[in-house]
């Protein structure tokens, strides 16, 4: 199990939350995502064998939310 935080800049309300929460929790291998919109930081736990952090990138991309940095 990993986890990782992504820095995404135009996280501004809870609309986004949902949005981004609803793009990332079906990819198989995501165990639970956070959504800190003041920090405008995304926390995924996920299992590294089945999907990566480009993917959640790509995912991100398509829904207008594009990641600034991953720690």
């Amino acid at each position: 199990m990993a986890k990782t935080t992504l820095s995404v800049p135009d996280i501004s309300c809870e609309h986004c939350e949902r949005t981004i929460t609803g793009a990332l929790t079906p990819l198989d291998g995501v165990r639970d995502v956070k959504v800190d919109i003041p920090a405008k930081q995304v926390s995924v736990d996920y299992d590294e064998a089945t999907v990566n952090v480009d993917r959640f990138k790509a995912v991100l991309q398509e829904e207008d939310y594009p990641v600034a940095s991953a720690s």
